[in-house]
């Protein structure tokens, strides 16, 4: 029976999401990524992959749109039968995800539901979808944010789903553990990606502001990230479960 291990991470072909997955590599995992619009970019997380002397592929995805889920399930299947001979995978990583900031008082239906379906509702269900696919003695690890503890003006609507996944994870470690399966979180906060770009050139005393009320007097880069993820699917965190684990830095101690 093949000992090969593999982590699906959504969203993995930029960002922490890509980090993610090439540090899952470097700890000796398969990987299967999912990307939405950027197949260029997934390709090229792929070759890093690799390059690394691991196995990965990339297949599309839309998590804002459950309805797709059972289509991407028997994609993943057939991808799992085709690459690996079976149909199972490890380590679930949902970290897709888009920023939306707008004041609570200007945060508009559409917005809120953008963020809604792809941060909480895409995340429930999709993870619900693969479930039979997640092999026993495995683990999920969901993406929160710093802001579900600190308050940042703009953020209430993107911090409230990931207030709920924080609840969802609970959840989830307590009606999965009879499988062995684990269920944590880890909460970034600001890091240089793509993600916040557009809030460090809106405010360019942003990443001053950020680092001055950090304990480690910086913010944080993606490889401040992704050994994180590593360690919640390593045989080192086997222990650990229902845990909330937030890679800030010290930020607003």
């Amino acid at each position: 029976m093949s000992t090969t291990t593999i982590a699906l991470v959504t969203g993995g072909s930029r960002g922490l999401g890509r980090n993610s997955a090439l540090h899952l590599a470097q700890a000796g995992h398969d990987i299967v990524l999912t990307y939405r619009t950027r197949a260029e970019e997934a390709q090229q997380a792929v070759a890093d992959i690799q390059a690394l002397g691991r196995q990965a592929v990339a297949l599309p995805l839309d998590t804002g749109v459950s309805s797709s889920f059972p289509a991407f399930a028997e994609a993943l299947r057939a991808q799992l039968r085709q690459h690996w001979q079976r149909d199972t995978f490890n380590f679930l990583i949902n970290n897709a995800g888009h920023d939306a900031p707008a004041p609570f008082a200007e945060t508009t239906e559409e917005q809120f539901d953008g963020l809604l379906n792809v941060h909480f509702k895409g995340v429930y269900f999709l993870t619900q979808q693969l479930l039979p696919l997640l092999a026993d003695g495995g683990a999920i690890v969901n993406f929160s944010t710093g802001l579900a503890r600190f308050t940042t003006p703009g953020y209430s609507a993107y911090a409230s789903m990931k207030g709920a996944i924080e609840t969802l994870t609970k959840y989830l470690a307590k009606e999965l553990g009879s499988r062995g399966i684990r269920a944590n979180i880890v909460a970034p906060g600001i890091v240089k990606t793509d993600f916040t770009k557009a809030a460090r050139e809106a405010h360019p005393q942003l990443e001053q502001y950020m680092s001055g009320n950090t304990a480690l007097g910086r913010i944080g880069e993606p490889d401040d990230i992704g050994p994180v993820v590593s360690f919640l699917c390593s045989d080192a965190a086997r222990w650990v479960n229902a845990q909330r684990l937030e890679a800030s830095g010290g930020y607003s101690l």
